[in-house]
């Protein structure tokens, strides 16, 4: 069975989701990263795992349901980060962010069996997933991460290592609050979209 790594950052305001304010405060953008993050985390249990890890950079909260071993970042860029949560595991695992609240379990469950790797494209250029049946860190090293090629760069990493690679998806990231207004018409029942559409009201006013 696979296991479902989540790299995360504590949501407190100031620290996640910067590029939502304008228009919104450091306190509601921390407020929309916070229901980005439980979504995902729901949805993470909702799917068959050998075990589910979140890689977090920051403290737990109340948010954190049971059911997650934590570890914490290690230091360096986020290929480096990475790395080390691949590095953590010792059989196929697939990682994601917490900047797709819209996931589902169906889109988590993977299957190895005939293939060496999943690659989940983001459409900002970037990737929202990656599996690696047998999790190698130095596919991750050096891949320059938070560019408009980092997906392309990171998905030719894949192929060039002789991996077979199977694509899923893509999905679009919570960057900006256009962003999100996509993101939450897509998941209209998550806490994400309910999150947004009280703090939309509140911003219109």
């Amino acid at each position: 069975m696979t296991t479902l790594l989540l790299i995360a950052k504590e949501p407190r305001p100031g620290r996640v989701k910067t590029r939502l304010t304008p228009p919104f405060t450091p306190v509601e953008a921390a407020a929309l990263a916070e229901a980005s993050l439980v979504d995902t985390l729901h949805v993470m249990l909702a799917t068959p795992a050998r075990r589910r890890v979140l890689v977090l950079d920051g403290t737990p909260g109340p948010w954190l349901p049971p059911g997650f071993d934590v570890v914490p970042q290690c230091g360096g860029g986020l290929d480096e980060r990475l790395a080390a949560a691949f590095a953590g595991c010792d059989g196929p695992a697939l990682l994601i962010g917490m900047d797709t609240p819209q996931v589902t379990p169906e889109l988590l469950t993977v299957d190895f069996a005939d293939c060496d790797a999943y690659f989940g494209p983001a459409e900002d250029g970037g990737f929202w997933a990656l599996g690696l049946a047998d999790p190698d860190p130095g596919l991750l090293r050096g891949v320059p991460m938070s560019t408009p090629t980092t997906g392309a760069v990171q998905r030719m990493r894949l192929s060039a290592g002789g991996l077979r690679v199977r694509d899923l998806p893509a999905l679009r990231d919570v960057d900006t609050a256009y962003d999100a207004e996509l993101v939450a018409a897509s998941a209209p029942d998550g806490r994400f979209a309910r999150k947004l559409a009280r703090l939309r009201t509140g911003v219109a006013g």
